[in-house]
């Protein structure tokens, strides 16, 4: 599709009108006669769009705005200035864009230009693929899991390609092959969704150079294409505009591609996919680009959205509530899609996901090489996000240089957050053992609840003695929060329950907390322990996240609530949180063993760590019980046995999680 600029068949009008929006959006700029400072990756779609548009159009002001942007890459005479110049993503942008327009258009090109833009795609290629063979083991050469590593190979296949050099061609599709079958089969990606828009666009790209020219189809291969749609709808805010920033997020808009959506929609047949590609491009396409912070951002994409959407494929309105991806320790659950909908995402794993962190391992391990870099990867493990009434209530940092467990919703030992932390690349160099991961999962197709325990204590320093420090969360039906932190050490230490929000929480005179954004508002109430210390603080973070713009900072302020207990060498929190709280009660229930919570119609028991749940309703062996309203029957986690109410309702040998009844 891409080389031969051949769309699938049947009408694609709004794809049409986007692209020659796109080829004249940068008429009234006078393109650079010296390499800005900051990142020149837009130069790149500057010329394809247009040159696209004059290949669909035959208008010649867009083969004289293409000429303009051409004219002036190509006498830059580096891809590059402030980082890494000709060897990284300024070069990959360049690379391909320029070598589509180069296939597009050359033969319409002035001699001398043609000549030009020739030699300069051999000398720049020429530069990337030396780069890449001398750096292998090192830096994006070998990061299989980086975005970095994606686009460059991408940029440096798209010259090869076009221009006959097939050693760029074989080296680049020998990391693709080896990136596919390395990737999480679950779709999910550790960066986070801002770096999945940025980068997993360029695998797409590649999969699609590599069929046309070669008739290879490794679509199928690995799994992670396939899937990961699913992973980054779910990582959407309810009302579709908004993402879920886990990992390096610039912002909470930098979140969609059309023209990914488009193209995976086509190639696996997702129905939702399409209908978010159609929405992206449609109602949500110019809020994205004005406040994404991401550059070269969403519109400069108009290419892909023409040439990859298929008119065939049907769209639908997405309706699933709860996924879980086992990879990433990701369980992400909603009341629904709407714009005043609940969700929350919470997530545990090894540093950049379980299959990243065991293969990196091997590759030092046999190769000597460092393929995992973690640069966009935090120490969040445990940490979760809450979205509610179309406001973000539990916060996440989004990008930060020095990356710590306190700008999470987390907790803190005699206020340590993890081990080696407070720098960017937070997993480097770290002990293999130090790995946090999710159990007891519940969150099945039809099921209202959604349930993990995150085991983090390996996190932390091991001077501080962390024998268990478990979180379990539980999303009930009706989208309120429980929160259980059972924690344990060798010696005596002060626990500290983190919650990040975007304004201060306010005191209520039941001792509770109220959290408000906007119009929306939860309830924040804490049963254990009672004589923790509770204070509310501003925590600013900073961060610079384009080495290739220095002057590029980004600021947010964080308002931390924290409550720290007395020194002891165990702590129990018992939190529950409750949007839109006006009409609910939430009370603890009282358990002879276990812990729990009531909302009325709602009632979630849980004994993650001894399993035993005693009051005098409930008996039961199991991980949790979860209550709904009357006549609706139970759910269990990890149960061998539950009584209710007398009446003995599951007895069996294996743990047992899902319906009873």
């Amino acid at each position: 599709m891409l080389l031969s600029a051949t769309p699938p068949p049947g009408p694609r009008p709004a794809q049409q009108v986007r692209l020659y929006e796109e080829a004249a959006r940068h008429r009234g700029l006078t393109p650079p006669r010296t390499h800005p400072l900051a990142s020149i990756t837009w130069l790149g779609p500057a010329a394809s769009n247009p040159a696209l548009a004059y290949r669909v159009s035959g208008d010649p002001a867009h083969l004289a705005e293409s000429l303009r942007w051409i004219e002036a890459a190509v006498r830059l005479p580096h891809w590059g200035r402030a980082h890494m110049p000709d060897h990284d993503l300024d070069a990959g942008w360049l690379l391909h864009h320029l070598s589509l327009a180069h296939r597009w258009i050359g033969d319409e090109l002035p001699d001398g230009v043609r000549a030009l833009l020739r030699y300069k795609l051999l000398l720049q290629g020429r530069r990337m693929y030396e780069f890449a063979v001398a750096s292998e083991g090192r830096w994006w050469s070998s990061s299989y899991w980086q975005n970095h590593n994606w686009i460059c190979y991408a940029g440096l296949a798209t010259a090869g390609y076009v221009l006959g050099k097939e050693e760029w061609t074989e080296r680049a599709k020998d990391n693709l092959g080896t990136v596919l079958d390395l990737m999480p089969e679950d779709g999910s990606h550790a960066e986070g969704v801002v770096y999945w828009r940025y980068g997993v666009p360029f695998l797409a790209i590649h999969l699609d150079l590599l069929q046309e020219v070669e008739g290879i189809d490794w679509w199928g291969r690995g799994g992670f294409l396939a899937n990961t749609f699913r992973y980054r709808l779910h990582q959407l805010a309810p009302g579709f505009a908004f993402n879920v920033d886990h990992g390096d997020c610039h912002d909470r808009r930098s979140g969609h591609s059309a023209g990914l959506y488009y193209r995976l929609a086509a190639q696996y047949g997702i129905p939702q996919a399409q209908w978010l590609g159609d929405l992206a491009s449609g109602e949500l396409l110019w809020q994205e680009a004005a406040e994404s912070g991401v550059r070269p951002g969403i519109l400069p994409e108009a290419y892909l959205e023409y040439l990859w959407y298929d008119p065939s494929v049907s769209a639908a309105r997405p309706t699933e509530t709860r996924a879980f991806f086992p990879d990433l320790g990701l369980l992400a659950a909603r009341t629904g899609w709407g714009d005043d909908a609940t969700l929350v995402s919470f997530k545990a794993s090894p540093g950049g996901g379980h299959k990243a962190w065991e293969t990196s391992a091997k590759h030092r391990a046999e190769l000597g090489w460092e393929t995992l870099d973690q640069g966009h990867h935090h120490p969040d493990s445990g940490s979760f996000v809450l979205v509610s009434q179309g406001a973000f209530l539990a916060v996440d940092e989004g990008y930060s240089n020095r990356k710590r467990a306190a700008h999470h919703n987390l907790l803190l030992v005699d206020g340590q957050g993890y081990a080696d932390e407070d720098r960017y690349h937070v997993y480097k160099d770290i002990p293999y053992e130090r790995q946090a991961r999710q159990r007891d999962v519940l969150a099945g197709p039809g099921c209202g609840w959604a349930h993990a325990t995150a085991e983090i204590a390996a996190m932390y320093d091991p001077a501080l003695g962390v024998r268990r420090l478990d979180r379990t969360l539980v999303f009930t039906p009706s989208g309120r929060l429980v929160l259980l932190d059972l924690a344990e050490a060798d010696a005596e230490r002060e626990w500290t329950f983190l919650l990040q929000t975007d304004r201060p929480t306010e005191a209520r005179p039941d001792g509770g907390r109220l959290i408000r954004s906007g119009a929306a508002s939860a309830l924040v109430r804490q049963f254990a322990p009672l004589d923790a210390s509770v204070v509310s603080e501003a925590t600013e973070v900073e961060a610079n996240p384009a080495s290739s713009t220095p002057e590029l900072r980004l600021a947010r302020t964080l308002h931390t609530l924290r409550a720290t207990t007395a020194r002891a060498a165990d702590a129990l929190f018992l939190t529950a949180i409750v949007p839109d709280a006006a009409p609910a009660s939430v009370e603890q229930v009282v358990c002879a063993q276990g812990q729990g919570v009531t909302f009325g119609e709602e009632t979630v028991l849980l004994s993650p760590v001894a399993r035993r749940i005693r009051n005098p309703a409930v008996s039961a062996d199991a991980a949790a019980v979860l209550l709904g309203a009357d006549g609706s029957a139970p759910y269990v986690v990890a149960a061998t046995r539950l009584e209710l109410d007398g009446r003995v309702l599951l007895d069996v040998p294996e743990p047992y999680t899902g319906k009873v009844g």
